[in-house]
């Protein structure tokens, strides 16, 4: 898709979506730099992909650390041409069952740092020919499912944040696309049915089956899509959501 050459910047690299977004934007040419909380985390991506990958760790809701990543990838390898929000948390409970903390954390995790980190990389993206934001928002930011209140209301903000700067850097060739899976064969999906006291394979299988297509996505098939969204083959392509759902509705 024409990665030679192009530096990217990855929040939530160590999840089961950004791991396999990593490895093929590096299979594809790019380089790449991650970040998160978890120092040893990012450690483990730096010795698997070597020279191609630099790890910045950090809070990404702290605005000097989504400054000092840009500044990173600029000295590190030269330029940053794309920039993956892919950092997320999700807080489960209606508005009765979600506390302060569950409320705040999921602003800040999965609005607040993509817009901050956004914000930084606009700057340099204006002033060096463009480039290319990917979010990676939810099919329940569009239509809230039950009892993730924090979650849906977030990521809701973030595809409506996405349509409004994909309209307002159109002008300096800074395309902002987001994706908004269903549910995908993740971690934070197994970690949902373990929360509920069920077996994630068994729940897995039993959730195949109300998907039209036939399975719940696997992270290969929504990597593909922010790909698509990050390449020079979507380069009319701005200010959109793109519903990945293999046709099942949220409810």
């Amino acid at each position: 898709m024409g990665f030679d050459s192009k530096v990217a910047i990855v929040t939530g690299a160590t999840g089961g979506i950004g791991q396999q977004l990593v490895a093929e934007l590096i299979g594809q040419g790019a380089r790449v730099v991650v970040t998160g909380r978890d120092a040893r985390s990012c450690a483990v991506l730096e010795e698997r992909h070597g020279a191609h990958l630099s790890a910045l760790p950090g809070d990404i809701t702290a605005t000097g650390h989504c400054q000092a990543l840009v500044e990173h990838a600029v000295k590190q390898f030269g330029g940053l041409h794309l920039l993956f929000n892919n950092a997320g948390t999700i807080p489960r409970g209606a508005a009765t069952e979600t506390t302060d903390e569950m409320w705040d954390s999921a602003l800040a995790v999965n609005l607040t740092a993509a817009f901050k980190l956004s914000r930084a990389a606009i700057e340099h993206m204006g002033i060096n020919g463009g480039g290319a934001i990917v979010n990676t928002a939810s099919a329940w930011g569009l239509y809230p499912g039950p009892a993730h209140l924090a979650y849906c209301t977030a990521k809701g903000a973030l595809i409506a944040m996405t349509r409004s700067m994909g309209r307002d850097h159109a002008a300096a060739k800074i395309r902002i696309n987001a994706v908004c899976p269903n549910e995908v064969d993740t971690p934070m999906l197994r970690s949902g049915f373990e929360h509920r006291g069920l077996d994630a394979e068994t729940a897995l299988r039993e959730l195949d089956a109300t998907v039209p297509l036939g399975h719940v996505a696997q992270p290969q098939e929504i990597v593909d899509a922010m790909l698509f969204l990050a390449s020079e083959q979507s380069r009319y392509v701005t200010g959109t959501v793109l519903e990945l759902t293999g046709a099942k509705a949220v409810y």
